[in-house]
């Protein structure tokens, strides 16, 4: 099968106002895992175009905050309780510059990030591990006890010794495939919850 950029869950996005067909990923896996609630205060990282920032303000409501980085701008959003920021995540001050904004513990740290790819296969997992391991350290360092860790990875990457990890860290780790995934990626999602402090 050919690759289609603008399939069905991409004209959804656009009939429905979401900037990216994301978004529906973040909904799917939000009604199956309950990753984020009303009220809560929500980090996204790699958070360009915003996709995921809607759903997140929506499903955090007026009462929640959720705050988006990416090595890009990100175009307002209609809001009170979302602010974004151009921050580079790999940056070594990265974690403390993101506390620091976020005013105090946070209960769900979402990625969607992905490296640019190469085309070296060896090269472009290694990039995609350190973007994991990174958003990893991240939530580790702002999660309250509970919160709740969402990131994207690939079929084939070498994470196996950070599940593993993670699973010290959170009370369940589990892997999980959107159907709005376009057909033919290797894209997969895990979902951390309970967060142990």
């Amino acid at each position: 099968m050919s690759y289609r950029p603008q399939d069905g869950f991409f004209r959804k996005a656009k009939r429905e106002g979401y900037r990216s067909r994301a978004a529906y990923k973040l909904s799917e896996i939000n009604q199956r895992f309950r990753v984020i609630r009303a009220g809560q205060v929500v980090v996204d990282l790699g958070a360009a175009p915003g996709g995921w920032l809607q759903v997140a303000a929506e499903l955090a409501g007026p009462r929640g905050r959720v705050l988006g980085f990416d090595l890009q701008p990100i175009q307002s959003l209609s809001g009170r309780q979302v602010r974004t920021f151009e921050l580079d995540v790999l940056a070594q001050d990265a974690a403390e510059r993101i506390g620091a904004l976020a005013e105090g513990p946070v209960d769900c740290v979402l990625s969607d990030m992905a490296p640019r790819l190469s085309g070296i296969r060896d090269a472009d997992r290694e990039r995609a591990l350190a973007l994991v391991r990174k958003a990893f350290d991240i939530a580790r360092s702002m999660l309250r006890p509970r919160g709740a860790f969402l990131f994207k990875t690939f079929a084939g990457a070498d994470i196996a010794g950070l599940l593993k990890e993670m699973s010290g860290a959170f009370e369940n780790v589990q892997r999980v495939r959107s159907a709005a995934t376009r057909k033919g990626s290797s894209e997969l999602y895990v979902v951390a919850r309970g967060f142990r402090d």
